[in-house]
């Protein structure tokens, strides 16, 4: 049986609640990033999750421990990424922060699994959309809180398969 590992930062409890969701759905491991090991990188799919604060960084905890990523050979591994924004007040940093994770494990020799596409978000510019793709899930509990469920319930999805 696959192993999958959430590994997030959240600051206000929104991407701590949407790890968990997804732990649920595909019987994962998650915890905060503050409290993750080294043993606990090592899954064969690893989802990394962050915020996005200020103009455009990574959740403090992620800022703090994204160097550990470095030390990391994840060659041929599976790494899925997703994150809270706000497409409307900021709309040209929109989760980058996601954007900056899916660069750093990309860097590390990962694979990368769980695009989704940017159509139906309503921002103008992100580090995480290339090329009209998202490079991991990006949710918007501040302005869609409705759509959460569903936009997890499919990305779900989509790591199974990718898996």
């Amino acid at each position: 049986m696959a192993t999958v590992t959430i590994l997030y930062g959240s600051t206000t409890g929104a991407t701590e609640q949407a790890a968990q969701t997804l732990a649920a759905a595909l019987n994962a491991k998650a915890l905060p990033i503050s409290a993750a090991t080294d043993a606990d990188f090592d899954a064969d799919l690893l989802i990394l999750g962050s915020s996005t604060w200020g103009y455009g960084e990574l959740q403090d905890d992620w800022a703090d421990a994204i160097g550990r990523l470095d030390a990391l050979d994840l060659t041929g591994r599976k790494v899925a990424v997703f994150g809270t924004g706000d497409q409307v007040g900021f709309s040209d940093t929109f989760v980058n922060a996601i954007g900056i994770l899916a660069d750093k494990a990309l860097e590390r020799g990962a694979t990368l699994v769980g695009q989704v596409p940017s159509e139906g978000y309503g921002h103008s510019a992100s580090m995480a959309d290339r090329d009209g793709r998202f490079v991991g899930l990006p949710l918007d509990d501040t302005n869609e809180p409705e759509r959460t469920p569903e936009r997890l319930a499919a990305w779900a999805e989509t790591l199974r398969q990718a898996l």
